[in-house]
């Protein structure tokens, strides 16, 4: 268990070699572009929705005022 505590320890503590911290990087640019790419895929529901209940509301209006607007 000692030897264990010792090898994790001596691990955390030493230089990173370039492909050591190559890796690191790409993964996190990975899980970075993985959220963006998820947050634009709700922007975009969202985007599309209210352009359906826009010309759902719009069809609405003119259907049930005389003049087509918002009175």
């Amino acid at each position: 268990m000692r030897a264990a505590i010792s090898r994790f320890i001596r691990e955390l503590l030493r230089a990173k070699t370039i492909h050591e911290v190559i890796a690191i990087e790409l993964r996190e640019a990975h899980l970075k572009m993985l959220e963006a790419e998820s947050a634009v895929e709700y922007a975009m529901s969202i985007v599309e929705y209210n352009e359906q209940r826009i010309k759902r509301l719009n069809t609405r209006l003119t259907q049930y005022t005389v003049e087509g607007d918002y009175t």
